[in-house]
């Protein structure tokens, strides 16, 4: 008798299991292949191309732009890439020199530069330029687009509309993605807007280089600080110093900012001789690896500038 029960339940089981084919292994969607040269360009990418697009950044997390140069892996990967996403000025020169030498013609270049109205580099009273050490100043465009939500949104747009070029089987994904990061920048923008308009002041002092004329210049803000936005210098003069000290005090101006990877030496040292507050003010060329890694953005990183934009206006 057992050997029946134990003979029907070998059976059951084996007409069960042939009526149940294998399962095919579904191909790999192929994604598309961005790279970015900084942490702006990435997270503008990774917020239009979404689960679409691969995208890489070149520059280690924790690191200036100005002083990273590609290794061979990242020349490597540059050769396979569809789309690179650069600043397109003198921060990635190199760039332009590489693709020439690549066998790969078929990638489509966004170059962040292009894609708004640029402004010069301004050279405002107080500050340390090369000409104090006898150089002439040549003229230089700020490369630091990304620093405005509005150019942010422009910049959205035109890698959607490359990425759609590229892979236009995606194109409702990526015009839905850029919509709804383009929805967050607005609102993003509504809220620098405001604390604006209920100020107490127009004036942000830094410690440091200056990258922020598109920002300053969305919101009606003003400024004075060390260095121009490229410069790279690192060491203020003391008649910078001094200055800079003088505006704090007349002014009553309860902030001094620095950007981030920076020393920090002369915005503590202007802080020291005033008893201001020392902060820092993102202006997301780059980021910690700490922070990286743990999946912070660009919106992320805008909405703590909020907080000490604030402050530093009341």
């Amino acid at each position: 008798m057992k050997k029946t029960i134990i003979f029907l339940i070998l059976t059951i089981l084996l007409v069960a299991g042939c009526g149940n084919k294998p399962q095919e292994a579904k191909p790999q969607e192929k994604k598309l292949r961005v790279v970015t040269t900084m942490f702006a360009a990435y997270d503008f990418a990774k917020n239009v191309g979404g689960d679409k697009a691969q995208v890489t950044m070149l520059v280690p997390p924790g690191t200036d732009i100005h002083a990273y140069e590609p290794t061979p892996k990242d020349i490597a990967g540059l050769e396979k890439c569809d789309v690179l996403v650069y600043v397109g000025g003198e921060s990635d020169a190199w760039v332009d020199k590489i693709l020439a030498s690549l066998t790969n013609k078929k990638i489509e270049k966004v170059k962040m530069l292009e894609v708004v109205k640029p402004v010069e580099e301004e050279i405002k009273k107080g500050m340390t330029t090369h000409e104090e050490a006898g150089h002439k100043e040549e003229k230089e465009y700020d490369e630091h687009v990304w620093t405005s939500p509005a150019n942010a949104k422009l910049i959205a747009a035109a890698l959607r509309d490359v990425f759609t070029a590229k892979d236009n089987g995606n194109k409702a994904v990526y015009a839905k993605n850029c919509g709804e990061f383009t929805s967050k920048l607005t609102e993003l923008d509504k809220k620098f807007k405001d604390i604006v308009a209920h100020g107490q002041r127009k004036v942000l002092i830094f410690g440091d280089r200056f990258p922020l004329r598109y920002f300053v210049d969305a919101y009606g803000l003003d400024y004075f600080a060390a260095f121009p936005g490229c410069a790279h210098n690192t060491e203020a003069s003391a008649s910078t110093v001094a200055f800079l000290i003088n505006e704090v005090k007349q002014a009553k101006i309860p902030v001094v900012f620095h950007i981030e990877l920076s020393n920090e030496k002369i915005a503590k040292a202007i802080c020291e001789g005033t008893g201001a507050k020392m902060l820092q003010f993102n202006t997301c060329h780059n980021l910690s690896k700490e922070e990286f890694d743990k999946g912070t953005t660009y919106l992320d990183l805008m909405n703590r500038n909020l907080s000490v934009l604030k402050e530093a206006l009341n």
